[in-house]
């Protein structure tokens, strides 16, 4: 079934879908594709035909991954602009290492080495003030990138979060200058990140920056304070050294005492040593160009759209791909990026990093310029998927946002399909997604709690499970758009159940105008989740419509929703399009007709909803439930005295309530049994305007009109008939012409209207047994027989291209479920045997 979207190709059907015109084919069977609209692909509120065989289309893309252009519509991921940052840092910096070293080499082997008794005094003490600097500043400028690194692990642009004094100061700008308020309230947030990230890594573990170096010394040796030592050390050594050189090669007094080879070995050390310490210097104010005045870290993580929490994980990538361009190649910082960044830390053992690395994953996959890269990067580590699926069995209270983070990343794989099968082939996955449905309602206990119990239910309570519990119901309603992953919904233990539990609404709970949506909500995606595996195909179809019906709540569930549900149709719409896929099979079938009100509920739609929509899903409903079942017909009788007069009044709507009553009088007539015939006889009265849709007709009201003018037949004989028409303007040539025309129009079977052909050989055969028995009354065999009509030739064309989908009632995709009592075959022969027997 194609959506009206895609509709250009062929006519739009009275069901929503487009008619696959083969008229003018070969015998071959084209099926209809059913996409992800409404019914089966969204788990929304429309319907499927289950009348007519389909073929479920894969949702999404078919990869899973899209197109190959880059994030945010071909622009360059903003990362890019940190790691080419660190990179021209990593030059400025290995350019003034190289010239130190070679300065101190320089200095130790030629200066000191070969003129140390030579030099004059100031020469000698300059040299040796420079070289100290300089080693010290060349040879533990990786140490103290290291001691900086670890001391801004979670540290913000600005170095926002070194004191306390910073944050109150935020705050005070924020409420004297409401302009800046966002962004103030953007860095407070981020301040309170930081504390939960130190809270987590204090809990097993020190925290790096306030690691006390030595003994007794306090909060004097820690490590964030030797960090900023060993910085400041070298910036005041990189001026001496500036000043130093300046001064001697200004001067250039210096005292050769006829040695040809020390004047030029000095210059060449005090300019290498002015180059080096005016490299060192460039750096430092790049950095803080770059870092302080042009906000870099807020420009990236603004378009990134990390939200306020970016500049913590930007800082951490930024030193990370520094680092990597210090130790390696300067071309090793380049190659980073933030989602194979944030891969590896919540690979990490250590939470503080799972959270910064969850926390970009997430906004990574939620924000529209970068989802599609993210989920596709995402999706092809194997690792990755498993860290995160693991994530949601977390459930400590500390763990929450890591476990929150990874629900809503699971949920953003799952819309794909190829990343759905991936997350649902984890062993283990549907159970870590079961998880997220613990509601931490217990058994029921005794109304006496003691106090004690009560203290420690307390943090429990603090727990969000309902956030958790949609994320999980929308984690299973994307697996289940593949029918491979609602098999495994179906097996996994009680998690069917579990789901059968959310689609429970109180009355208290649809009724309440000031209800929480996320209370309705979390009813909603059950139903669709239900509603996606009873419309699953195939055998596993089967399998799921009988668990479904098997627990016990189902059922009342949905009658609870469809009873009081009047404020929120959609959950209406969806509940019936439950009960109308469960009834296709036989014991829920009978399961819902035994429901006390849920056949009345549905009739009592049907007739009286204002929403068209609502009163098609209920009349679909309740022509499933009595396709050939007698206790469904049977209840559908009893629910009204007068059931029959408001079906044969809504036959002159021009609507989907036409069909759907058509649809439902057919299967009365049909399968009601012989205790019921009186009542039915009522059918009658709606012959006029059947034999109007008819003539008129076209597609799935022109096949279930035939159809039904079979069963009213039956309650009547061929001059009744024969008046019948008479009275609608017609005659008996132009009603068996009608007839033969279809089967010219139908040459092969057509998917959309599958017992067209049938209906109409039905009504040939009625036609032909009324007039012998009545005495020739309605005269219909002589036309019938008729040369110049061809009935014989169009019946033996018709046996010569009948097919399997015309032995079938109802269809789960393309594979039948419900087969009619008699078989096409045997229904044309008898056509064929009447005709040239005369009757």
């Amino acid at each position: 079934m194609k959506s009206g979207k895609g509709a250009d190709a062929g006519e739009l059907n009275e069901d929503g879908g487009t008619m696959i015109k083969t008229r003018s084919a070969p015998p071959t069977l084209e099926i209809v594709e059913q996409r992800g609209v409404g019914g089966l692909g969204s788990g929304g509120g429309g319907s499927t035909s289950f009348n007519q065989p389909w073929r479920e289309m894969a949702p999404g893309s078919g990869s899973g991954h899209g197109g190959s252009s880059g994030r945010r519509g071909g622009r360059e991921p903003p990362e890019k602009r940190l790691t080419l940052f660190a990179l021209r840092l990593a030059v400025l910096e290995k350019a003034a290492s190289g010239l130190g070293k070679l300065d101190f080499a320089w200095a130790t082997v030629v200066l000191l080495g070969g003129f140390a008794s030579d030099l004059k005094i100031t020469d000698f003490w300059c040299i040796t003030v420079i070289l100290v600097g300089e080693g010290a500043r060349v040879f533990s400028r990786s140490h103290e990138l290291e001691w900086q690194h670890h001391a801004t692990l979670t540290s913000t642009a600005g170095n926002a979060l070194r004191t306390s004094s910073r944050f109150f100061r935020h705050v005070a700008r924020a409420i004297f200058k409401p302009r800046a308020t966002a962004a103030s309230l953007a860095r407070v947030r981020a301040v309170q990140f930081q504390r939960q990230i130190v809270g987590m890594m204090k809990q097993r573990t020190w925290h790096a920056p306030d690691v006390p170096l030595l003994p007794y010394t306090g909060w004097v040796f820690v490590s964030k304070k030797i960090s900023r030592l060993l910085n400041w050390l070298q910036v005041l050594s990189a001026f001496a050294c500036v000043a130093l050189s300046v001064m001697r090669l200004w001067k250039q007094d210096f005292d050769d005492q006829g040695k040809d080879n020390m004047r030029p070995a000095l210059l060449l050390f005090y300019t290498l040593a002015l180059l080096e310490a005016f490299l060192f210097l460039l750096e430092k104010v790049y950095w803080w160009w770059k870092m302080s005045v042009c906000k870099l870290l807020d420009q990236v993580s603004g378009e990134c759209e990390l939200g306020p929490y970016g500049l913590v994980s930007l800082k951490r990538f930024f030193y990370d791909a520094y680092s990597q361009c210090i130790d390696g190649s300067i071309f090793d910082g380049i190659k980073m990026d933030l989602v194979t960044f944030a891969e590896d830390l919540i690979l990490s053992d250590f939470l503080d990093e799972q959270v910064i690395g969850v926390r970009i994953l997430q906004q990574l996959a939620t924000s529209k310029g970068s989802a599609r890269d993210t989920l596709r990067k995402l999706g092809t580590n194997p690792r990755s998927i498993e860290r995160v699926v693991e994530m949601l069995n977390w459930r400590r209270p500390d763990e929450e946002e890591v476990r929150q983070c990874a629900a809503e990343v699971v949920s953003k794989l799952a819309g794909k399909r190829q990343n759905a099968l991936r997350v649902s082939g984890i062993p283990g996955a549907i159970e870590s997604i079961m998880s997220l449905l613990y509601t931490g309602r217990g058994a029921p206990t005794s109304s006496a709690i003691t106090t004690k119990g009560a203290a420690a239910a307390e943090p429990d309570r603090m727990y969000d499970y309902l956030q958790f519990n949609l994320l999980g119901l929308r984690i299973l309603k994307k697996l289940a758009r593949d029918h491979d992953n609602c098999g495994k919904i179906g097996n996994a233990r009680g998690l069917l159940a579990k789901i059968v539990e959310f689609s429970h609404a109180s009355q208290a709970l649809l009724l309440n105008p000031s209800a929480t949506d996320s209370q309705v909500r979390a009813v909603k995606r059950a139903l669709q989740v239900i509603k996606m595996l009873v419309y699953t195909t195939g055998a596993t179809g089967k399998t799921l419509r009988r668990d479904v019906a098997e627990n016990v709540f189902t059922v009342s569930n949905l009658r609870g929703v469809l009873q009081h549900g009047h404020q929120h149709m959609e959950l209406q719409k969806l509940a019936m399009d439950i009960l109308k896929g469960m009834a296709m099979d036989q014991r829920a079938n009978e399961t819902i007709a035994g429901t006390g009100g849920v056949v009345k509920l549905l009739l009592s739609i049907f007739f009286n909803a204002q929403e068209l929509e609502l009163g098609r899903e209920a009349g679909e409903a309740l022509a499933m439930l009595a396709l050939e079942s007698e206790t469904s017909c049977s209840a559908i009788l009893k629910a009204r005295s007068d059931v029959i007069d408001p079906l044969v009044s809504a036959l002159e709507s021009h609507d989907a309530r036409c069909l759907n009553a058509m649809r439902l009088l057919r299967n009365l007539c049909a399968y009601s049994g012989e205790e019921h015939r009186t009542r039915l006889s009522a059918v009658t009265k709606a012959m006029p305007a059947v034999l109007r849709a008819t003539m008129t007709g076209h597609n799935k009201i022109l096949e279930v009109s035939v159809g039904l003018t079979t069963q009213i037949c039956q309650f009547m004989d061929g001059e009744q008939f024969a008046a019948e028409l008479r009275g609608a303007g017609l005659d008996k040539r132009a009603y068996v012409q009608r007839l033969a025309g279809f089967l010219r129009q139908y040459k092969y079977p057509e998917v959309n209207v599958p017992r067209m052909r049938r209906f109409v050989v039905q009504q040939l055969i009625w036609l032909m047994t009324s007039s012998p028995r009545r005495g020739g009354g309605g005269g219909f065999v002589e036309l019938l027989r008729d040369r110049e009509l061809g009935m014989e030739r169009l019946l033996e064309a018709i046996a010569d291209t009948t097919s399997e989908v015309e032995c079938y009632h109802v269809f789960s995709g393309s594979v039948p479920i419900s087969r009619h009592r008699e078989s096409f075959s045997a229904i044309l022969d008898t056509a064929l045997h009447l005709v040239a027997a005369g009757g």
